[in-house]
C-alpha cells in the first residue's frame, strides 16, 4: 500500500471496533448469568404514567410482549467492555515499546479523557438508580434514585464538562455549517450542561427489544465517522470501541431480549453523545443524528403539556415507540422502522456537518 499510515489508522478504528465486539460478546453470558441469577429486574406493579395515574396501556402492551421478566443493567455490558478495553491497550503501550501498541492507544487528554471519565461517571450513576428500582428503594414511589437528584446529578457533570472544554480545552464556540463558528462566550457553560440535560431527556427509547440499541449504535457510529474523517483518530477509535460493545449488546438484545440497557446504560450513552457532539464541533446536526431521540422526548413534552393544559391526552401512549405499539404495530416492525429512520438520520447529519465545515 503507498500509504501505510491510512492502514494503520483504518486497524485502529475498526480493528478495535471488531476487538471490543467480541469481548462484549462472550462476556454477556457471564454478565446475564448474575443478572439472571439475582433477579435484577423490574419487580414493580403498573408503572406510573405521564403526568400521574396507572401507564395502564404500557403495561398492557409489555405484558403481551414479554413471556418472562427481563434484566436491568444491561449497560454494564457497554462501559464495562469499553473500560476494558481502553485500560488493556492504555497498559500494554506502556508496558511494551512497540510502534503498533502506541499507535493502538486512543487514551489521550485532548480526545478521550473527558468522554471516557463522564461515560464511567454517569454509567455508575445509573447503576445506583437500577440498583435501587430493582431492590424498590430510594425516593421514587417506584423504585430508585429520584428524578430531581438525577437532573442534579447530570447538570454536575455537565458542569464539570462544560469547565474542561472551557478552561483546558479553551473552547467557546460550535460550528454551525455553511455559516461558520458561532461564539457563544461565558454562556458556552450553560448551554453546554442544557444541552446535556436535553439528551437526557431522551433516553426513554429504552423501551423495546433492540429499539435503544440499534438507535445508539447508528448515532454513535455517526459521530465516529465524523471524527475519523477529522482526523480525532482517537476519539474515532474510542466510538469504535463503544459501537463494537453495542453490536455485541444487539446480538442478545433482539428479540427476545436478554436485557435491557436500563439506566446504566442509557445515561452513560447519552452522556457520551452530548461531550462527543461538542468535541467534533458538530453540536449543531445533533439534532438530525439523533432524530428518533428528538422525537422521542418531544413526544413525551407533547403529551405531559397536552395532559396538563388541555386534560387529553395527543398520543395513546408516551414516548412515541408505545403509540405505534398502542395501535397494534408489531414490536419488531417498530424497532426496524427506528433503525431505519436512525441511520438515515444519521447518515444525513454526518454529511451536512462534513460538508458544511468547507
Amino acid at each position: 500500500m503507498d500509504n501505510p499510515g491510512i492502514l494503520l489508522d483504518v486497524l485502529k478504528v475498526f480493528g478495535l471496533a471488531a476487538f471490543s465486539f467480541f469481548v462484549a460478546f462472550f462476556s454477556t453470558p457471564i454478565l446475564t448469568h448474575y443478572l439472571y441469577k439475582y433477579e435484577l429486574w423490574d419487580k414493580r406493579g403498573e408503572r406510573e404514567a405521564l403526568g400521574g395515574g396507572k401507564a395502564s396501556i404500557i403495561a398492557q402492551a409489555t405484558r403481551e410482549r414479554t413471556q418472562k421478566p427481563t434484566p436491568y443493567m444491561g449497560g454494564i455490558l457497554i462501559w464495562g467492555t469499553t473500560f476494558i478495553v481502553t485500560m488493556l491497550f492504555l497498559f500494554l503501550s506502556q508496558a511494551y515499546d512497540n510502534p503498533l501498541l502506541t499507535k493502538l492507544n486512543f487514551f489521550s487528554r485532548e480526545q478521550t479523557w473527558l468522554p471516557f471519565a463522564a461515560l464511567m461517571a454517569a454509567s455508575l450513576i445509573g447503576l445506583v438508580d437500577d440498583w435501587f428500582s430493582v431492590r424498590n428503594k430510594g425516593g421514587r414511589r417506584a423504585g430508585g434514585v429520584t428524578l430531581a437528584k438525577r437532573i442534579a446529578l447530570i447538570l454536575i457533570i455537565g458542569g464539570v464538562g462544560a469547565w474542561w472544554f472551557y478552561g483546558p480545552l479553551e473552547t467557546e464556540s460550535i460550528l454551525v455549517p455553511f455559516l461558520g463558528e458561532l461564539h457563544l462566550g461565558i454562556l458556552f457553560i450553560p448551554f453546554f450542561m442544557l444541552t446535556l440535560l436535553a439528551v437526557f431527556s431522551s433516553g426513554v427509547i429504552d423501551g423495546l427489544d433492540g429499539l435503544a440499541g440499534g438507535v445508539f449504535g447508528a448515532i454513535i457510529a455517526a459521530y465516529g465517522g465524523i471524527a475519523f474523517f477529522q482526523n480525532q483518530l482517537d476519539l474515532a477509535a474510542f466510538l469504535g470501541v463503544i459501537s463494537g460493545a453495542l453490536l455485541a449488546f444487539l446480538w442478545y438484545n433482539i428479540p427476545p431480549a436478554r436485557f435491557y440497557l436500563s439506566e446504566t446504560g442509557i445515561l452513560g450513552l447519552t452522556t457520551v453523545v452530548t461531550i462527543v457532539a461538542f468535541l467534533t464541533k458538530a453540536v449543531a446536526v445533533l439534532p438530525i443524528i439523533a432524530f428518533p431521540l428528538v422525537i422521542e422526548a418531544g413526544s413525551v413534552i407533547i403529551q405531559v403539556a397536552s395532559k396538563k393544559f388541555r386534560g387529553k391526552k395527543v398520543f395513546i401512549a408516551a414516548p412515541i415507540h408505545h403509540h405505534f405499539e398502542a395501535k397494534g404495530w408489531p414490536h419488531y416492525k417498530i424497532t426496524m422502522r427506528f433503525w431505519i429512520v436512525s441511520i438515515v438520520s444519521a447518515i444525513v447529519g454526518m454529511v451536512i456537518h462534513l460538508v458544511g465545515m468547507f
